[in-house]
């Protein structure tokens, strides 16, 4: 018997919340589902309209008490070269999805490209460096 299992919930770091809750509400259209915490430290639930199911959490990587401080310092370098984080979204009109999210000011990545392993996509930063690829649903 196959398991019931679901992907509910991904993470990404953030350093500036108020920047990357622009980013996804604002730019990608995502709902905010909670906003915990204060200044800095806060955790932030996004996701599709229409997905209930399907999250990302936006958390401040320095606030889990198990990191050293050189792995906050690492963290954080491998943010700034945006290599710590990524995620791959879908959309049907990688095109429209691609010109609203560029006219929001998001870092590009790459422009719409056709992958020679048989996918169309681009790419871009949030304002953590974490890398967002956009794969088109054929």
């Amino acid at each position: 018997m196959a398991m019931d299992i679901t992907i509910h919930t991904s993470v990404l770091p953030h350093e500036d919340p108020d920047a990357s809750l622009g980013f996804y509400r604002d730019i990608l259209g995502f709902e905010v589902r909670s906003d915990v915490g204060h200044g800095q430290m806060r955790w932030i639930t996004v996701g599709p309209v229409g997905q209930p199911g399907t999250s990302i959490l936006l958390a401040p990587p320095a606030a889990d008490p198990g990191i050293t401080e050189d792995e906050r310092r690492t963290i954080a370098e491998m943010m700034a070269k945006g290599t710590y984080g990524w995620i791959l979204l879908a959309t049907r009109n990688l095109d429209d999805t691609f010109e609203k999210v560029q006219a929001g000011n998001a870092e590009v990545v790459q422009e719409p490209t056709e992958q020679p392993y048989g996918v169309r996509d681009c790419a871009f930063r949030d304002p953590a460096g974490n890398l967002i690829r956009i794969q088109e649903v054929r």
